[in-house]
């Protein structure tokens, strides 16, 4: 009978193919397992209005974690278009499956690993470890959107005297994205990122957002992450930036950061401009992360003009499924994983295109397959 039970999320695209990839390296280490299939991307907006159907929210409540590939999201004037016209006039609105995914199952903690691993030829330095902690349920990806406004909504707003002043324009005119956050929601992911550094032995954690501009989101994120420094982790040290700062500072600097913790928007920033700096988001991977469930994916899109044609690199697919395995308690597992992904990388023999090379999406998921049973 098989150890785990993983629910297997291809998605769309080069999801597909990535995971696909994926599996050589989990059968050449014997990870025992069932892989049951859920349903999820745009097909199933387009056919059904709904790009995470019930069915698959129910079957992962069977299984221990999820392995995600990719989904294609496109906005709301072209994902209106696409619906099946049956379906159109009927209250469908598109939301990221994903983003659902993580909310609906309250995974709180995007926890993306940027490693140079020796000899990427993409590296833009050798030697960059970062991790980033992203909050992610909240912030300005909270989905809490408007347009055109309601009026109840604008008047609610207009308790604030700043708000007065866009009624100008009409309300029909207008679009409004909420940024809510809350001092739970910034505490835990404060704290992961804490916990990891500790267990990890990492030298500092950085917080990062926009407290001078953001003064009240952003201000709480900070006085909250001053507080847990204070009272439970006091002996790691923690530096405070801003996010337009932090970005030019992460390219000259890199060496200097190790955790960095951000909200969900300016989180999803940095972690793809520390994915650039390690090789781009062919080795860029993450954890979603909740207290009893958890999303392993690949940080890419769908990258439909690829599809079907085994191109992508799947090294950051096969990253998360490393996570997935040290999330499971297999570390065994993965660090065989892990120090076989190294391995390829630096006898660089096989590459893919986005390495320079000529390889394919299976052919380099083989290569690190035959290196885990080394």
């Amino acid at each position: 009978m098989p150890k785990h039970v993983i629910a297997w999320l291809p998605g769309d695209g080069v999801g597909v193919e990535v995971l696909e990839a994926v599996r050589y390296c989990l059968d050449a280490l014997e990870f025992s397992a069932e892989y049951r299939e859920g349903e999820i991307g745009w097909k199933y907006w387009c056919t059904e209005g709904n790009a995470l159907p019930d069915r698959t929210l129910k079957l992962l409540k069977d299984t221990e974690c999820a392995l995600f590939g990719a989904i294609t999201s496109k906005p709301k004037q072209e994902a209106d278009a696409e619906l099946d016209p049956d379906l159109r006039g009927k209250g469908f609105v598109y939301f990221s499956p994903i983003v659902r995914l993580r909310q609906e199952l309250n995974l709180h903690t995007n926890m993306r690993p940027c490693k140079a691993y020796p000899g990427n030829p993409l590296n833009y330095k050798e030697g960059i470890d970062v991790v980033i902690f992203r909050e992610n349920t909240e912030g300005l990806y909270s989905g809490v959107e408007f347009h055109p406004v309601p009026r109840n909504v604008f008047d609610a707003l207009c308790t604030h005297p700043k708000a007065k002043r866009f009624e100008k324009f009409g309300l029909e005119n207008l679009a409004i994205s909420t940024r809510i956050m809350s001092r739970q929601g910034c505490a835990s992911i404060v704290r992961q990122a804490f916990m990891f550094a500790k267990k990890h032995h990492r030298k500092s954690v950085t917080i990062c957002d926009k407290p001078n501009v953001l003064r009240e989101t952003g201000g709480l994120m900070i006085r909250t992450a001053r507080e847990i420094h204070k009272k439970e982790f006091s002996d790691i040290p923690m530096w405070e930036t801003n996010i337009d700062a932090q970005c030019m500072w992460l390219v000259k600097n890199p060496f200097d950061y190790d955790c960095i913790v951000a909200e969900n928007m300016f989180g999803d920033i940095l972690s793809d401009l520390s994915a650039q700096l390690v090789g781009g988001l062919g080795f860029a991977s993450a954890g979603n992360i909740g207290d009893n469930y958890a999303v392993f994916e690949p940080t890419h899109g769908s990258a439909p003009k690829y599809t079907g044609m085994y191109k992508v690199n799947p090294i950051a697919a096969i990253l998360a499924t490393k996570l997935m395995l040290e999330w499971l308690g297999e570390m065994d597992k993965a660090n065989r994983l892990e120090k076989a992904v190294a391995a390829i990388i630096k006898e660089s023999k096989v590459r893919t295109y986005d390495m320079g090379g000529t390889n394919t999406t299976i052919e380099m998921a083989k290569a690190i397959a035959v290196q885990c049973k080394q």
